[in-house]
Parts: C-alpha cells; sequence; structure tokens
C-alpha cells in the first residue's frame, strides 16, 4: 500500500453533490453543450444563484447585467461558467477547520486560480482548465489539516515564504498539498490531465513526468502566496520553470494582473 493511500485511510473525504459530478464529466466530454451544462447547473437552486451573483459581479465587467443561468453561458462562455460552477461546489464540499484562516485559504486558492488561467492563455493551453486545476491545488491541505491538526500547525506557521508550505509538507507527511490534491482529484475522475499537472506542480522540472500545466501551477503557486504581488515578483520566479515554458520576463512584468480581478468563489 503506497503512503498516499495510508494517508487517505485517514481522511474522511469530501462529499461532492451529484451536479458536482456531472459537472465533471462533462470536462471528458469536448462536445457537450450548452444546453447540458445549463441544465445541470439547473438542477442546483442555490448553485445558479451563486453562480449568477459571481457573473454580475465587479470582476466580469459585464455591459448588462444576467439573470439566467443561459444568459451567463452567453456572455462569458461555457468553459468560464462550468469552471465557476464546480469551483462554487468544491469550496463548499469542506468543512471549517482550525488551524486555517478559511478566508486567506479561499483568497490565495482564487488568486493561484487566476494567475494560472493568464500564464496558460498567454501559453495557448485551455485558461478554464488552468484555472479550475489552480484553485483545487491547496485543497490537499484541507485534507491535512484533517489528518494531521498538529503538523498542520508547524507548516503553517509564519514566516510563509512562498514555496516554503510545499517544503514542510513533503518533510513532516512525505508529499505536498498538490500531491494529496491530485489523488483526490483522481479519486472524483477529473482529467488525467488535472491529475498529473498537480502531481508535478511543487515540483515540476522533473523530465520523465514533465507537465507543462503543472509547471504553470508551480508559477502560479508562487504568485499567489507572494504578499502584494506585483510585477517586481517576476524577479523571484525560478528561471528554469520560466525557460521551460518560454515564458519572457519583460512580458510577464509588462502585462502582470493585479489579484483583485480574480473571481472569488468562496
Amino acid at each position: 500500500m503506497s503512503n498516499i493511500e495510508s494517508f487517505f485511510e485517514r481522511v474522511q473525504l469530501p462529499s461532492i453533490n451529484q451536479v458536482a459530478h456531472a459537472l465533471i464529466k462533462t470536462l471528458h466530454d469536448e462536445s457537450a453543450s450548452i444546453l447540458t451544462v445549463r441544465d445541470l447547473i439547473g438542477k442546483d437552486p442555490a448553485l445558479s444563484a451563486k453562480l449568477l451573483r459571481l457573473a454580475n459581479s465587479a470582476q466580469f465587467g459585464l455591459p448588462r447585467g444576467v439573470g439566467t443561468v443561459e444568459d451567463a453561458i452567453a456572455m462569458v462562455g461555457i468553459d468560464k461558467v462550468r469552471s465557476l460552477a464546480l469551483g462554487a461546489c468544491l469550496s463548499g464540499s469542506f468543512p471549517n477547520l482550525g488551524g486555517l484562516d478559511r478566508n486567506s485559504f479561499w483568497r490565495t486558492s482564487m488568486a493561484c486560480a487566476g494567475y494560472a488561467q493568464w500564464l496558460a492563455e498567454h501559453l495557448e493551453i485551455n485558461g478554464q482548465v488552468a484555472w479550475l486545476t489552480g484553485m483545487m491545488l491547496r485543497l490537499g491541505e484541507l485534507l491535512i489539516a484533517q489528518a494531521e491538526p498538529k503538523t498542520l500547525q508547524e507548516i503553517e506557521k509564519l514566516p510563509q515564504i512562498p514555496g516554503v508550505r510545499w517544503q514542510r509538507e513533503k518533510r513532516l507527511i512525505g508529499f505536498t498539498e498538490g500531491q494529496i490534491t491530485a489523488e483526490l482529484a483522481r479519486r472524483w475522475n477529473f482529467p488525467m490531465q488535472m491529475v498529473q499537472a498537480l502531481q508535478r506542480s511543487a515540483d515540476p522540472m522533473v523530465e520523465q513526468a514533465f507537465s507543462r500545466l503543472g509547471a504553470i501551477l508551480h508559477l502560479a503557486g508562487l504568485i499567489a502566496e507572494t504578499p502584494n504581488a506585483s510585477a517586481s515578483t517576476v524577479a523571484t520566479l525560478p528561471q528554469d520553470v520560466l525557460d521551460v515554458l518560454e515564458l519572457d520576463s519583460d512580458w510577464l512584468r509588462a502585462h502582470f494582473p493585479n489579484s483583485d480581478r480574480f473571481a472569488d468563489v468562496s
């Protein structure tokens, strides 16, 4: 039995509703229609209401308000609506746990999602897959909080230098939050591209398991954990990861987004 399997024996897996499971299935189906996604979301009135609140928020800057899920899809796109809906489902599937500041946790997760989308779209990789995978990156830490609350205190102690939490998790537990989330995503039947990216997010430069999306998550996670991230943060990013993705530092500094523009699904 692998260590990750032993770890999962000690946690109660969060449950996601039937709508979320059905939406995950559509990620495997490129032919899934707008009507399919609309009808799935429409089965959950609370989710529909939350989605419309998000679509009408300032982050999207829509020229007019939207009153139905179908309108939201027409205005912001099926992929974005599906990602937001899944993000909302996932954020509501985990209870509040001691040792973690829930608001700070989800703010960081949304920042990671937004920066992952920004980088992915520049590299012509599916931005909504990157957004959803980035939003999920830290979910593994919520399972750590459940399985080993005392260890979580050591992981979360200050200072929280970007990337150090991954090192502490590896040292104290044997695997990172991204690896835990990867196993959770596998059990929930998310696409293998997302599972592999999460698996490699803390250490993306292993050639035999290289994942471009994993390298993007690595950078997005570091940026999201940087207090008051700005264009100057680019200078702190690992050059080998920038090089392998062929990301130009001057372009990144010139186009660096403010995390305030990223939607909050918590």
